[in-house]
C-alpha cells in the first residue's frame, strides 16, 4: 500500500460531475482532518487561472484547491489543453505554454507527457495525506485507450482505486454504468470499487430495485445518489447549463456575448450573490435587446471572434447600445476588440496582420509571441462616471493574454503598483485585461449602485465578500454529499480496505 492515500473519480461521459464531486472529497477529507491536494492530469478547457507564480492551470482545480483550503498549484494540472480551432490545442505544461498541437500529433506526443505527469503527481502526493484525483470524459473511449494518461492510465501510474460517477438526469444512467465497465479491460475493472448515480430528482426510493438489478450486473457497489444539488460553485462541467438563458424576472439585466471561443465564463459568476441581477449569455444580436451591462468576455482567438462580432452584425447593435449610454464592458480579449484596431505582425491568431476594432476605446492591441501570465492588484484613482463613489477600491485578479494594448493618450483611471494602466473607463465603456475583475463585491456592488439610482431603484448597502460565499457553498456541498454518499465505503476504497 501507497505511504499516501489516493483516490480517483472518473464519470461515464463529460459532464456527469466529476469536477465536483472530486471538489466535495476534497472538502469532506479536509474537514476529516486530512491534508488533502486535487490533481488532474490534463484538462481540455479555455477556463484558466494564473497561479502565484505566474503559471496556468485549469480553473476547475483551483476550484477543488479552494475546497481543500489550500493555494492552487500547476501541479495539480500538469496539461492544460486550450483549443484554438476545432482540430488545435494550445499545450500547456507545467504552467507554461509549450505549443499549438494537432489532435493526431498531441496522441503521439502523450508517452512523453507521462513523465512530467507522474513527476508532478508524486511531487503532490508526497506533500499530502490524500490525493483526489480526477479524469476526463469517459475511460471507456476505447479508441484512446492506448497511452491514455487522464483516466485508467493515471490511475494505473498511481496505482488509486477509483470511483465512477454517472448522470441521471440525461437518461440512460444503467445503461451508461454498464456499458463503460463492460468496455474496460479485466485490469481496469478491477480498479472500480464504487459507483455513484449523480444529479437525482424525484424519489430515490422508486430508483431502488434498478440499483439493486445493477449491482448484480456489475458486481461494483452503488455508493450513493447524489440529488440536483442547487449549490454555486464554479463548475467546467455546468458550461452549457451556465449558458443557457433564464426567464427571470430580475430588475438588472447583464448580457454576456457567447463568443465561439469564449473563455473564463467564470468571471461572472460572482453576480449569483446579487438577487436583482440576471446574467444571460446571447448568440445573437436578436437575443440582446437593451441590456443594462454588456460584457464582451475573453477569447481564446480574439481575431475570429471579432470577425464573428461583424459578420453576425454584433458590431452594430453593441454601437447602438453605446449611443444609448448602456454600459459595456470588454474583458481579455473582450478589452482588445473594443479598440481600434488589432494587429498581428507574428500570425499568432490569423493570417491578417491588422483588423479594424469596435472603436469604443482609443486603444490599439499588437499580438505578440509571449503570454503575459501574472497575478495583478490596481487601485482606481477616479471618481467620475462609472467609476462614481469607487476611488480608492482596489481590484485584483490575473492577467492571460498575447497582446500588448496602447492607448493613444494617457489614461490612468486603473492603475497598479508601478503605475501601469491596466484597465481604462472612458464615458460608458470599461476595457480591462484583469480577469476575476468583478470578484470585488465592493467594486461591484457600487457600480450596480450606479445603474439602481439611474433606473430609480433602491441601493443596496451590504455586500458579501464572494471568497465568504464561496465558502460557504464549499460547507454546503460537503453537507450534501456526506448526506447522500456512503462515506463509511468511501473510506474503505481510500484505504484500500475492500
Amino acid at each position: 500500500m501507497p505511504e499516501h492515500k489516493n483516490i480517483m473519480v472518473q464519470g461515464t461521459c463529460s459532464s456527469a460531475g466529476k469536477s465536483l464531486l472530486t471538489a466535495a472529497l476534497c472538502r469532506i477529507f479536509k474537514e476529516d482532518g486530512y491534508r488533502v491536494a486535487p490533481f488532474k492530469s490534463q484538462n481540455m478547457s479555455l477556463n484558466s487561472f494564473i497561479t502565484d507564480e505566474g503559471l496556468e492551470m485549469g480553473r476547475a482545480q483551483v476550484v477543488q484547491a479552494e475546497a481543500c483550503g489550500i493555494r492552487p498549484e500547476a501541479c495539480m494540472n500538469p496539461v492544460l489543453l486550450k483549443p484554438t480551432s476545432d482540430h488545435k490545442a494550445q499545450v500547456i505544461v507545467e504552467g507554461k505554454v509549450l505549443d499549438n498541437k494537432d489532435a493526431a500529433t498531441y496522441h503521439k506526443f502523450k508517452p512523453q507527457i507521462k513523465e512530467v505527469i507522474l513527476k508532478n503527481y508524486q511531487q503532490l502526493a508526497s506533500s499530502f495525506d490524500v490525493v483526489v484525483l480526477e479524469g476526463a470524459g469517459s475511460p471507456a473511449e476505447i479508441n484512446l485507450r492506448e497511452n491514455d494518461v487522464v483516466n485508467m492510465g493515471m490511475a494505473e501510474m498511481a496505482d488509486a482505486p477509483v470511483i465512477l460517477v454517472a448522470d441521471i438526469d440525461r437518461g440512460g444512467v444503467f445503461a451508461s454504468v454498464v456499458g463503460t465497465i463492460f468496455l474496460l479491460t479485466e485490469e481496469e475493472r478491477k480498479r472500480v470499487k464504487g459507483v455513484v448515480i449523480n444529479k437525482f430528482r424525484g424519489d430515490v426510493k422508486l430508483l431502488e430495485p434498478g440499483i439493486t438489478m445493477l449491482e448484480d450486473i456489475i458486481k461494483i457497489p452503488v455508493l450513493g445518489v447524489i440529488p440536483m444539488l442547487d449549490v454555486r460553485i464554479e463548475d467546467e462541467d455546468s458550461v452549457t447549463e451556465k449558458m443557457q438563458n433564464r426567464q427571470m424576472a430580475q430588475a438588472i439585466d447583464i448580457a454576456v456575448i457567447r463568443l465561439p471561443h469564449i473563455s473564463n465564463f467564470t468571471d461572472f459568476d460572482v453576480f449569483n450573490l446579487f438577487p436583482d441581477v440576471n446574467v444571460r449569455f446571447v448568440t445573437s444580436p436578436d437575443e440582446l435587446g437593451t441590456p443594462d451591462m454588456l460584457i464582451i468576455p475573453g477569447s481564446k482567438n480574439t481575431i475570429d471572434d471579432l470577425h464573428f462580432l461583424k459578420s453576425t452584425r454584433f458590431d452594430a447593435a453593441i454601437s447602438e447600445l453605446h449611443q444609448q449610454g448602456k454600459i459595456i464592458v470588454g474583458i481579455c480579449g473582450g478589452f482588445q476588440m473594443l479598440g481600434k484596431s488589432v494587429h498581428d505582425p507574428y500570425h499568432i491568431e490569423s493570417e491578417l496582420e491588422k483588423l479594424d476594432g469596435l472603436g469604443l476605446l482609443d486603444v490599439s492591441t499588437t499580438m505578440e509571441k509571449e503570454k503575459t501570465t501574472t497575478q495583478i492588484t490596481c487601485k482606481i484613482v477616479s471618481d467620475n462616471g462609472l467609476l462614481k463613489g469607487l476611488s480608492g477600491e482596489e481590484i485584483s485578479g490575473y492577467e492571460i493574454h498575447m497582446g500588448v494594448t496602447t492607448p493613444a493618450s494617457p489614461i490612468d483611471n486603473f492603475v497598479d503598483v508601478t503605475g501601469r494602466s491596466i484597465a481604462l473607463a472612458h464615458e460608458n465603456v470599461i476595457g480591462t485585461y484583469i480577469h476575476g475583475f468583478f470578484d470585488n463585491t465592493r467594486f461591484t456592488g457600487a457600480l450596480l449602485n450606479n445603474i439602481r439610482e439611474a433606473k430609480g431603484m433602491s441601493l443596496q448597502q451590504q455586500f458579501q465578500d464572494y471568497k465568504d460565499f464561496k465558502e460557504s457553498q464549499y460547507q454546503k456541498l460537503a453537507v450534501e454529499v456526506r448526506k447522500s454518499l456512503d462515506m463509511e465505503a468511501v473510506y474503505k476504497i481510500l484505504n484500500r480496505c475492500i
